[in-house]
């Protein structure tokens, strides 16, 4: 059974930062790339940035470009998602998902939720001003 397990969330000030982390099982990580989606209350998920399979590449939204970085760590199958510089604007639940090979090389698949063959549960960020 394919897990995929946020943790890190929380609550921190404007400015600050947190690290959220995505902990795979069941699943080979190392045929996965690995993204982070969030979403607010009553919108769609929407994208914030992908991990390649093995790291080598990274993509990110517009929104968290050069505030968030991704990595991941092929030996514990987990994928971490730093973001520095906070704004009550990224108050979300954050999600993790799994893709399968590398279709997310379209930047128009990267950004469909639909795609992504397994989900996390979430952890809520919250920012406060």
């Amino acid at each position: 059974q394919v897990q995929l397990v946020e943790a890190g969330g929380g609550w921190v000030q404007a400015g600050g930062g947190l690290r959220l982390s995505c902990a795979a099982s069941g699943l080979n990580f190392n045929r996965y790339a690995m993204a982070w989606f969030r979403q607010f209350p009553g919108k769609e998920r929407e994208f914030v940035g992908l991990i390649s399979q093995r790291g080598g590449s990274t993509f990110y939204a517009n929104s968290v470009k050069g505030r968030f970085t991704l990595s991941r760590d092929n030996t514990v199958n987990i994928v971490y998602l730093q973001m520095n510089s906070l704004t009550p604007e990224d108050t979300a639940v954050y999600y993790c998902a799994a893709d399968e090979g590398t279709d997310y090389l379209s930047l128009r698949n990267r950004y469909n939720k639909d795609r992504y063959d397994y989900w996390g549960r979430g952890t809520q960020v919250t920012v406060s001003s």
